[in-house]
């Protein structure tokens, strides 16, 4: 068994298809399907269940998985090791990232370590917390910027930054005509909303009007905050964001007021998988951002 036959089953196991693992890898798929064979014939046992429409891995494909990604880690930081012995810190940090102020913060950490370790790279990827924090069990990246709620199960997380959230509305609505920088929730309960998709975000919202004892009415779901402000500008309804969505969306149509009564807050959290073994080059950049948030 070589380490390549481990990085090929590695890539059908994320795909979970051959032809898109084939282009990851950049190889032609009969190839890749002689090795995935070859492998599951040394080690005596079927890795995927296949049909025409459906692949999965199977018990021993679960536990390979865990193995393979280990020793493909084992295997990196070696060489990370044995090169910063004459080169200094380096190495690839892979991020996720949600939206709102997480890719500001992130770029102004890496712009920072970068000084003092100029060798590392960086791999970025953006999605929802949702998306993420599956990333994050997968063991897709080393760190991530996600926001609460989500499932904690096997995360370690160190608290970075929170926001509050804000109505985001045309200028001629007429919420955006009444005096202050602020709106209370329930006053939104008549409108169509806009927000983020994650199937928990809905629940929190519902929360957060069952307090003045009103409902949302969620008109959209959405992922990104661009196709938020073109909905918004077309009069669809009014948007529920963090405050820094502002900072990407042209503000000279829209009016962006607090939510109050009550006040909520974006939180977002630095994650990492508690049980996967970090690089050096990570352990470095958490170190870093610990000691940026006093810690």
């Amino acid at each position: 068994m070589e380490l390549r036959h481990i990085r090929y089953f590695l890539a059908v196991a994320e795909e979970m298809n051959f032809t898109r693992a084939a282009e990851k890898l950049c190889i032609a798929q009969p190839p890749l399907s002689r090795q995935i064979q070859d492998l599951e014939n040394e080690l005596g046992t079927k890795l995927f269940n296949r049909s025409p429409h459906h692949m999965e891995l199977t018990e021993a494909g679960e536990i390979f998985r865990q193995y393979g990604s280990r020793i493909l880690e084992l295997s990196e930081k070696s060489v990370e090791d044995i090169r910063e012995m004459d080169n200094g810190l380096q190495g690839t940090i892979y991020f996720s990232n949600v939206e709102g102020h997480a890719p500001n913060l992130l770029a102004k950490w890496i712009a920072e370590f970068q000084k003092e370790y100029p060798n590392v790279k960086y791999n970025l990827w953006n999605g929802n917390t949702d998306d993420i924090v599956s990333r994050i069990k997968k063991g897709l990246c080393d760190l991530a910027i996600i926001m609460t709620p989500f499932d904690p199960e096997g995360i370690d997380t160190l608290p970075v930054y929170e926001e509050p959230w804000v109505a985001i509305m045309p200028t001629d609505h007429p919420l955006a005509r009444e005096e202050g920088d602020s709106i209370e929730l329930k006053k939104l309960a008549p409108y169509d909303l806009v927000i983020p998709s994650r199937h928990s975000r809905l629940h929190e919202i519902e929360d957060w009007f069952a307090i003045s004892g009103t409902k949302p009415k969620v008109r959209c779901y959405i992922a990104h905050t661009l196709s938020a402000y073109e909905l918004i500008r077309q009069g669809v309804g009014i948007a529920i964001y963090p405050a820094s969505a502002s900072d990407i969306i042209a503000k000279d149509s829209l009016c962006i007021k607090a939510i109050c009564n009550p006040q909520v807050m974006a939180k977002y959290v630095l994650a990492w998988n508690q049980e996967r073994p970090m690089s050096k080059a990570t352990e470095k950049f958490l170190e870093f951002v610990k000691k940026k948030k006093g810690r």
